[in-house]
């Protein structure tokens, strides 16, 4: 039933009553098609040609004007609301459609606002300023209004000119320069509709008692929006191509950092209660950044192109106010990563009642994330850098994001870099554009103070390589493993900007005084827990547990290369592994015993596998050792692509994973 639209509906649009369109059904003055549930469904176009001439339509032409999303919008308006408010005005196109009784309309751009002002208080006055346009309208004439400072016209005349050069120019596009000045050529338009007065004057008794605002967008919200405001976020478009510009409506650009800013500031708004719905491009950017909300694609009819033959009908989404996902951990195929046991680790510990856990190895961080979820104050550690940065941004780290700015200065060009990685590693792991925007992004990095700001900047570029990168390690050179995922078809700087917003989302406070540390739990010195989580590297006869092996690229990343001393002779350009007692049989043991002992007084929660040893009859001698009693659940476990101890397709992916629980 496409382009119909339900009668309640298509009542709001022409603005009469349900029983009107009842009769006019009945009498074929605009005739409804049936659907299979026997209710009227109308046809938009024939709404259209019902709307009455002096009812109020936008009177200027806007790139993502939403006059042909109102049936599907219109079904997304709550029956009762207090304020409508629009953040992001634009044409107005719902909100003249809606006629709402209170509204609160913003714009960043000024002289936008002016001219609905000028509308509002105006018309009379604007309508005259407007023929005088419409009489001297010619090419000349045109390019002179444009180039006029309008600092030093009335506020009446900005809003003349503001409408004549939107009636005028090409495509009715509005864009401005760096400077701020009006820069679009003259349109080739043989009679066009510079004044309209009838709508002048509808769109003028619409505005009555509505009040206008240019600020900031998200000042605005947080001034201006309530639990009972229905509101309409309708920003500019997250661009599908790099051609697509048309968020150049006032001088500053709404950039990625931006967007980002704003799917934060909507989950706020959607968690505290407020009805807000979200309009922006099908980009993959969008639905990552929405990705915890119902979406609805729609199609639009799009008519500002520099090519005609790519106007029409685009794919467009809707973001709706139901969560359909909570925050989560940002996933990674790291080796050994526990995120599919996380139900069943808070199976073992429902019962407990320890306040503090030391994650002794965290790894990917995900279980360190979930002891934070759980409620725990959590002391993290791991002796890779990667894995601390990630603890750090999301376990240690209770509230600090990356903020537009930093986005924007994250991905801004430094002169200061260099060129390591572009010579160092080429042609192993990125592409040369990769390898420079690596490059330049650590640059930036260096430059970032903020502890916590500058361990999510190091987390999100890491996690980009991962996700980047053919089974998300650096054992071997190439992309001989692309598996056709679709992480592989973007390019390392759209990664960092998903990555981003993947951390930003997964911040949150849970009220405790977190801490990560960078050590090998044998260095490291803290008061005993309540409880330890143990999940250290699996020694195994199927396979090694050399982290670094794997991950030396990201470690480097982390560390910038300091310190370390790459191994020039090896295809990887790896560098020497860490020190650790888990990389022999002897060692593994000692250490078992040696964390049993130093925290005996602990709780212990283990995570270990069937293919390793120790095995479970001997962790169970161990733990009893040291007067514990102790439980065992047992897990079918699979794993992926030879890591923790096995060699895909030599019988050794099926295993089992044990948690023990010794208190």
């Amino acid at each position: 039933m496409d382009d119909l639209v339900r009668l309640d509906v298509a009542a709001k649009i022409i603005g009469v009553c349900t029983e009107t369109l009842r009769r006019w059904d009945n009498s074929k003055q605009l005739v409804a098609h049936r659907g299979a549930n026997g209710y009227r469904y109308y046809n938009y176009k024939d709404i259209q040609r019902h709307i009455p001439s002096n009812k109020a339509k936008p009177f200027i032409k806007w790139a993502g004007g939403k006059t042909q999303l109102l049936p599907d919008l219109m079904t997304k308006v709550p029956e009762t609301y207090g304020d409508y408010i629009e953040p992001f005005l634009g044409g107005a196109a719902l909100f003249f459609a809606l006629r709402p009784t209170k509204a609160k309309l913003n714009d960043s751009n000024l002289d936008l606002i002016n001219t609905y002002k000028t509308v509002r208080d105006e018309p009379k006055l604007l309508l005259v300023n407007l023929l005088e346009h419409k009489l001297n309208h010619n090419k000349e004439y045109y390019y002179s209004i444009r180039s006029i400072d309008s600092d030093n016209l009335s506020d009446v005349e900005k809003a003349a000119r503001f409408i004549y050069l939107n009636k005028t120019c090409f495509n009715g596009l509005y864009r401005v320069n760096k400077k701020g000045g009006f820069n679009v050529p003259i349109g080739s338009y043989k009679n066009p509709g510079i004044v309209d007065e009838e709508n002048i004057y509808a769109c003028s008794e619409a505005l009555q008692g509505v009040e206008l605002f240019s600020m900031d967008y998200a000042e605005f919200i947080k001034k201006h929006v309530s639990k009972n405001s229905f509101v309409y976020i309708d920003p500019p478009y997250i661009p599908l191509s790099e051609y697509s510009d048309f968020d150049r409506y006032t001088a500053d650009k709404f950039r990625v950092g931006n967007h980002i800013d704003l799917a934060r500031i909507y989950k706020d708004m959607v968690d505290e209660g407020v009805h807000a719905i979200l309009s922006n491009s099908s980009a993959e950017l969008t639905e990552r950044l929405y990705s915890d909300f119902k979406q609805e694609k729609v199609l639009a009819n799009r008519f500002i192109n520099k090519d005609p033959k790519k106007r029409g009908k685009v794919e467009e989404l809707l973001i709706l106010p139901k969560r359909e996902t909570e925050i989560s951990f940002p996933s990674t195929r790291y080796m050994g990563s526990k995120s599919r046991l996380l139900p069943y680790i808070t199976e073992v510990l429902k019962e407990d009642k320890s306040k503090t856990v030391l994650d002794a190895f965290s790894g990917s961080g995900v279980v360190s994330y979930h002891l934070k979820q759980l409620g725990y104050k959590v002391t993290s550690n791991d002796f890779l850098t990667y894995s601390s940065s990630v603890t750090t941004a999301l376990v240690e780290n209770n509230s600090i994001i990356l903020d537009a700015d930093d986005i924007s200065a994250l991905l801004s060009r430094n002169r200061r870099s260099k060129k390591f990685i572009q010579t160092t590693f080429k042609d192993l792991y990125f592409s040369d554009k990769d390898n420079e925007f690596l490059d330049n992004t650590l640059a930036n990095i260096a430059e970032v103070s903020c502890k916590y700001k500058k361990a999510i900047a190091l987390s999100a570029i890491a996690r980009a390589c991962l996700k980047r990168r053919p089974r998300g390690i650096f054992t071997y050179v190439g992309f001989k493993y692309d598996d056709g995922r679709k992480d592989l078809s973007f390019s390392l700087r759209e990664h960092f900007i998903f990555s981003i917003n993947e951390f930003n989302k997964a911040v949150f406070d849970n009220k405790k005084k977190n801490i990560s540390y960078n050590k090998s739990i044998m260095d490291l010195e803290i008061p005993s827990p309540d409880l330890v989580y143990l999940d250290p590297p699996y020694f195994s006869k199927f396979s090694d547990n050399d982290y670094v092996r794997r991950y030396h690229f990201i470690e480097g990343l982390c560390k910038n290369w300091e310190g370390i001393d790459i191994q020039e002779n090896t295809k990887t350009k790896k560098f020497k592994k860490y020190y650790s007692p888990f990389h022999t049989k002897d060692g593994t043991y000692e250490a078992f015993k040696f964390i049993f002992d130093k925290y005996k007084d602990s709780k212990f929660l283990v995570s270990y596998s069937s293919n390793s040893l120790p095995d479970k009859d001997e962790l169970f001698s161990m733990m009893e050792q040291i007067g514990k009693q102790v439980s065992l659940m047992e897990i079918d476990y699979t794993y992926s692509f030879g890591n923790q101890g096995t060699n895909v397709g030599k019988g050794n992916s099926n295993a089992q994973e044990y948690l023990f629980y010794a208190e």
